[in-house]
């Protein structure tokens, strides 16, 4: 009789209790029944009584109580119902499980058991709007390439980001931010998008060009009423649109960075908040039909959703204390 690896019947474990009873070693047992004597040894550890008898029918009851029975999300309305309503204002998996963790005291779902109830929902249903629930809103899981940045040559005063100070490297120092342009289907359609590395806050702005003098000036008007110690550098790619960044340095003080070029990674946190931001605001966006308010609104939204790299604190939580930590406690978030 060949060895079998489903469950046992009532019958074997009838057996199996006869036998045990009778002084018969688990080798003995599982060539009798046809089984591996790990079977054997597992069944007794999960479905027997440490220090009582084997009971074929308790076992069995122990067993198919502990059997699947849907997914943890399936199984608890109330939980699948907290979680679907943090995914759907923007929160990732991660950001839900680590949030329900520090708010409980303890592990209540992985980011991986909801990413597999939503991918199993999107089979299951064959309803692709499922995947709006998620980060990237992927029919699939997995990496998309992105292409970098323009050559570097036209950018007059450019310093490498590799000179940029050790402290604003290893994020441990306030005050140092990364820039880009976030751009649009629609010719001249964008929005101007800053994040400070620290606290992973991030700013925007809608501005109607993307000029480098009026870059510039739109630069300097987001970061100019914060305290010193909180506009300390500024990191681009290689656009045109940030070839006047000196001018930042003349009416700040702030020392600007670039990327090599085709390297947007060096600027990943930028890149990272873009990337979150065009769940709300795809390419396809046509911003005619958004107020500013309403960009700003989603941007809020953005900083005040928890980070696990920040404790699953939010920006906006990270940001005010090293605000109130600062000389001038005045001047409220930009975010």
């Amino acid at each position: 009789m060949g060895q079998a690896y489903d469950h046992l019947t009532l019958e074997e474990r009838c057996e199996l209790a006869r036998r045990r009873e009778a002084g018969e070693t688990i080798r003995q047992i599982a060539a009798a029944l046809g089984r591996s004597p790990s079977s054997i040894c597992r069944e007794l550890k999960r479905n027997g009584a440490p220090k009582a008898a084997y009971k074929p029918v308790l076992a069995g009851d122990l067993s198919k109580a502990r059997r699947w029975r849907g997914s943890r999300l399936e199984r608890d309305e109330v939980l699948q119902g907290q979680v679907l309503e943090h995914l759907a204002l923007g929160w990732s998996p991660e950001q839900v499980a680590g949030r329900l963790k520090r708010e409980r005291g303890q592990a209540v779902i992985s980011h991986e058991s909801i990413y597999r109830f939503i991918y199993a929902q999107m089979r299951r249903t064959n309803d692709g709007s499922w995947r709006k629930y998620l980060p990237r809103a992927k029919f699939k899981r997995g990496r998309r390439a992105r292409k970098g940045g323009s050559p570097a040559w036209h950018i007059k005063h450019r310093v490498s980001v590799h000179e940029r100070p050790e402290a604003a490297q290893d994020r441990q120092q306030a005050g140092h931010w990364e820039g880009d342009f976030m751009l649009f289907s629609k010719y001249g359609q964008n929005v101007l998008v800053l994040h400070e590395r620290t606290s992973r806050l991030t700013v925007v702005t809608a501005p109607p060009n993307r000029l480098a003098e009026p870059t510039a000036q739109r630069l300097g008007d987001l970061l100019e009423p914060l305290p010193a110690e909180l506009r300390r550098s500024l990191t681009f790619d290689n656009g045109t649109e940030f070839a006047a960044h000196w001018r930042l340095a003349e009416r700040l003080g702030l020392a600007t960075y670039f990327c090599d070029p085709h390297s947007p990674w060096q600027k990943g946190g930028v890149e990272n908040a873009i990337g979150r931001l065009r769940r709300f605001l795809p390419r396809k966006t046509n911003l005619d039909t958004l107020d500013l308010d309403d960009i700003l609104w989603l941007n809020r939204l953005h900083n005040h959703t928890p980070r696990k790299c920040l404790g699953f604190q939010t920006p906006a939580e990270v940001y005010a204390l090293l605000h109130f930590k600062c000389e001038s406690t005045s001047r409220p978030s930009p975010g």
